[in-house]
């Protein structure tokens, strides 16, 4: 959770680079963990009830938005998983939280999680069949991948 931390911090105290909607409710992620039939957890969860989803910079990082899980866009996260889901077979225990613009999608994988309870963030293909996954491992939790990417903006 250290990473998380300095993460938040930097987020809070930057409001030239932060660009997020904003907290969002228990209720609101309890019926996107139903809707994704998935629990969130760790600091992932926090993230969604401190900033909802947004931009840092230009890293856009996906979140919950509102209960609309089908009629919304990035960076709705709840939407894009159950786009990519239904187009992609995306495994149902992943959750997209960025998308690199080059083909890759990282997820979180509510399959690995640590001691924490803190899912990694992992890499999917979305055309590769899913027999031939590498499932890279981008980050060991979301706070060290949310810091990595804000490190860069930064740099």
């Amino acid at each position: 959770m250290n990473s998380y931390k300095k993460a938040k911090k930097i987020i809070l105290n930057d409001e030239d680079l932060s660009d997020f909607v904003g907290s969002r409710s228990e209720e609101l992620i309890e019926k996107a963990e139903k809707v994704l039939n998935i629990s969130i957890t760790g600091s992932y969860r926090d993230f969604l009830l401190s900033f909802g989803a947004g931009n840092y910079g230009s890293q856009e990082i996906y979140g919950v938005i509102d209960d609309d899980f089908e009629n919304s866009s990035v960076p709705d996260a709840i939407w894009y998983t159950l786009s990519e889901r239904k187009e992609c077979n995306l495994p149902e225990n992943l959750l997209v939280i960025y998308d690199t613009g080059s083909g890759d999608l990282f997820c979180l994988d509510f399959d690995k999680k640590n001691l924490e309870n803190e899912p990694e963030v992992i890499s999917f293909v979305p055309g590769v069949d899913l027999n031939k996954q590498k499932y890279e491992v981008i980050a060991p939790t979301f706070g060290q991948f949310l810091l990595e990417i804000i490190n860069q903006e930064l740099e």
